[in-house]
């Protein structure tokens, strides 16, 4: 169950209502929801890959600026490089799976995660919401987009469930 507090800040955040929440996957410093957990299939009966959904506009921001430096191809060029990345970053796919089949199962997205796992680097959003929702340890790039991204939270929330205050 989602608090209506909770529902609100996010639609706040993403300028739209929220769609297929699941759970709150991650709290900001701040406060604030951060990463959602959505729903494998939305209420429209949409299947939805995207299990962790990062929902911070600041931090969405930043990340749109390190995908624009090029970073998600240096990514990619070395899980092609680097046999233990490569395994660390399957196993970041796994995961990712594993969490989202506990939820529910859905046929048309068996198999498929998301952010390009498991070869490839093609959502840093992605990648930093897993490391979020699931902690660091579980998606090495992940886990440097968050590096990256230094202390998003620091400026106060970027959002609030009063209409007018982000």
């Amino acid at each position: 169950m989602i608090e209506p507090g909770d529902e609100a800040v996010i639609a706040a955040q993403l300028g739209r209502p929220p769609r297929g929440i699941h759970a709150i996957g991650h709290r900001c410093p701040c406060g604030n929801p951060d990463v959602v957990a959505t729903e494998p299939r939305l209420p429209d009966g949409t299947p939805f890959p995207t299990t962790f959904y990062l929902t911070c506009p600041r931090a969405a921001s930043l990340i749109g600026t390190l995908e624009a430096s090029g970073l998600m191809k240096e990514m990619s060029d070395r899980l092609e490089q680097d046999p233990e990345l490569a395994a660390a970053y399957r196993a970041a796919h796994e995961s990712y799976l594993a969490y989202r089949e506990a939820i529910g199962e859905v046929p048309e997205i068996a198999g498929v995660s998301a952010g390009g796992m498991p070869t490839r680097v093609k959502c840093l959003h992605v990648l930093a919401g897993q490391s979020l929702a699931q902690g660091r340890g579980v998606n090495p790039l992940g886990d440097e987009v968050l590096d990256a991204l230094g202390d998003f939270w620091r400026s106060g929330p970027c959002a609030s469930a009063c209409a007018g205050d982000a």
